[in-house]
């Protein structure tokens, strides 16, 4: 217990020294610039077992320490069919860190498994559902996810080579069929390798991939080949001749010019630049 506790200091020490400007202060950031904490609020802080939600969950226990103002924070894991050692090396980590998880139980890898058009997309539906019903039956108001910085830019370029459209991952949203719930990104403004450095510097090993998909990967480390994977292997040639390209990639959805926007939607309407010509 000695071990465990020391290790677990020995992250938070890491989390305010080492990576305080690179991981704390733009956590922080996002929930001031996004606005996404609340007085009173309860959110339930969403682990999956990968490093970015485990972070997440740190980042979180060093907020209530400093908190301005009182709120309340649940953690909580949703199983969705995981293999015995990947359960286990969640419940392991958890503990390792000092993070005082709920595991609550889904059938999802099982219903989806034999999809065989958009299983992942599926997947992901039923997983928000699954999290923001629990996080209800606990009297919690929000849920944090642990999407970062590049997740962010990668959905832009995958909207637009892929989708056909301009979108973005937004840092928060009310849910459409929780009432009075809110989905929040605090880890919005963090970068992946930043992300990866913290997990290295303190020697922990998380989740990869937890899918019945691709079970091998979260054992052996290994990525997927996905559209995700090739839009981050694009943004990463592009950076070696333009430094600034991932940058330009996330401001380019803050500063939309709508005079030179053919057509857009909002609240699912269709409207073209020839209503205001």
């Amino acid at each position: 217990m000695d071990k465990i506790c020391d290790k677990a200091k020995e992250v938070e020490r890491s989390i305010n020294k080492k990576f305080h400007k690179s991981i704390w202060s733009r956590f922080t950031a996002a929930i001031n610039d996004y606005d996404l904490i609340q007085e009173g609020d309860k959110i339930a802080v969403c682990i999956s077992g990968g490093k970015d939600s485990m972070l997440m969950a740190k980042l979180f226990q060093e907020l209530k320490r400093h908190n301005k103002f009182p709120f309340e924070v649940e953690y909580i894991v949703m199983d969705p069919g995981y293999s015995a050692p990947n359960r286990k090396q969640i419940e392991d980590n958890a503990r390792l860190l000092n993070v005082p998880i709920t595991i609550f139980e889904s059938n999802i890898f099982e219903s989806v498994l034999h999809i065989e058009k958009s299983p992942c997309y599926l997947c992901a539906r039923m997983r928000r559902g699954y999290l923001y019903n629990q996080a209800k039956s606990m009297g919690c108001n929000k849920i944090a996810l642990g999407h970062h910085y590049d997740d962010v830019i990668e959905t832009i370029l995958m909207g637009m080579l892929y989708g056909g459209q301009v979108q973005t991952m937004m840092p928060k949203l009310h849910s459409t069929n929780f009432e009075g719930m809110e989905l929040i990104r605090p880890m919005y403004l963090i970068r992946e390798r930043d992300i990866i450095r913290w997990r290295d510097y303190n020697e922990l090993t998380f989740l990869q991939c937890a899918c019945k998909f691709t079970e091998e990967c979260a054992i052996n480390e290994k990525e997927t080949t996905s559209k995700r994977l090739e839009i981050k292997n694009m943004i990463k040639e592009l950076s070696k001749t333009n430094p600034q390209v991932e940058s330009n990639i996330f401001k380019s959805v803050e500063n939309v010019n709508l005079d030179t926007v053919i057509g857009y939607k909002q609240n699912s309407v269709k409207h073209s630049f020839l209503e205001d010509y």
